[in-house]
């Protein structure tokens, strides 16, 4: 009886440890807004403001990005939410953007304590220039 027990605490170890990673590196999907959601090429603009549903205190900042392009800055909204900022014109420069189309801006990064979230929206990109700039 003893050694079925050793076994029965073995086997219960065995799959924390297996089941562990897979908790430990879970992503966590978040809703995003982004401003501007019309991404005009033509724009003088000079960020991209990204709001979240994820805490502020919980957020590694230096690992955000959107589509790759790292933050530029961010901040805590008057919720507590995560707010992060991009340089326009990173965004207006991301390969494969489809003028006249919806594009998918994704905003991913990691938790204080690794875990990793992931949002995304999609926002319409144009290509015209302003009234009175012609």
């Amino acid at each position: 009886m003893e050694k079925i027990k050793k076994l029965y605490v073995l086997i219960t170890l065995v799959m924390l440890v297996a089941l562990a990673p897979a908790a430990l590196f879970s992503q966590v999907v978040i809703e995003i807004q982004v401003s501007p959601n019309i991404l005009n090429l033509q724009s003088n603009g000079v960020v991209v403001t990204i709001h979240t549903d994820i805490a502020y205190s919980t957020v590694d900042a230096s690992t955000v990005l959107l589509n790759g392009v790292e933050i530029q800055s961010w901040k805590s909204d008057n919720q507590g939410n995560f707010v992060a900022k991009f340089n326009i014109d990173d965004i207006k420069d991301l390969p494969g953007l489809e003028i006249g189309e919806y594009n998918t801006l994704k905003l991913e990064g990691l938790t204080g304590d690794g875990g990793e979230f992931t949002g995304s929206e999609e926002i319409l990109v144009i290509n015209n220039v302003p009234k009175g700039k012609n």
